[in-house]
């Protein structure tokens, strides 16, 4: 009765983690999925900062908060829309998302205000949340990904739902990247 017992129990445990597991590949996209599922690369520039270098305080929570302009080139012909992620690394309690914008139009080569739909930032908000590290000088990635369609999901959507809507769908990705400390 006891090893019955103990069977039952590690079948239990073992049949428990295989259902957790599949939940996590099931439902879990990420920003790298994205990224590998990629056929190529193409170029993602900001005028206001070279790749590495710091971002401008005009672009984060000390200053005007607005975006940095971003220009880009190179993207595969087939392009129905972009879709384009900021996200801070290095955050205290993980990567911090501050933009999400997608249905970008796949003719459009720069971002410009207003185009394309909004969703939500860890900030809690649509929109763009700028650079505001508690301390030290952060890393924040613009990642632009070419998609072969539009994700047409309403304003607001969460970055999880994008990327789970978004797999499938790359042709191309591109990044650049800012720092940004406090003094």
């Amino acid at each position: 009765m006891r090893r019955y017992l103990l069977f039952a129990i590690t079948a239990a445990a073992v049949a428990a983690v295989g259902f957790l597991a599949l939940l996590r590949v099931g439902g879990g996209v990420s920003i790298d999925d994205l990224k590998a599922e990629a056929k190529t690369t193409f170029t993602l520039e900001s005028p206001d900062f070279r790749y590495g270098e710091a971002i401008p305080a005009a672009f984060t929570c000390d200053g005007l908060n607005e975006p940095p302009a971003l220009r880009w080139r190179g993207q595969p012909e087939g392009t129905a829309s972009y879709l384009l992620v900021m996200y801070d690394p290095d955050a205290p309690g993980g990567t911090f998302t501050h933009w999400v914008v997608y249905d970008i139009p796949g003719s459009v080569t720069e971002y410009q205000p207003g185009v394309g739909v909004s969703g939500l930032n860890d900030f809690g908000r649509r929109g763009y949340g700028g650079p505001c590290p508690p301390s030290g000088t952060h890393r924040y990635f613009f990642v632009l990904f070419a998609l072969d369609t539009r994700l047409d999901l309403g304003e607001g959507a969460r970055l999880g739902d994008v990327l789970r809507a978004a797999k499938g769908h790359v042709l191309a990705v591109a990044e650049t990247m800012g720092r940004y400390g406090r003094g």
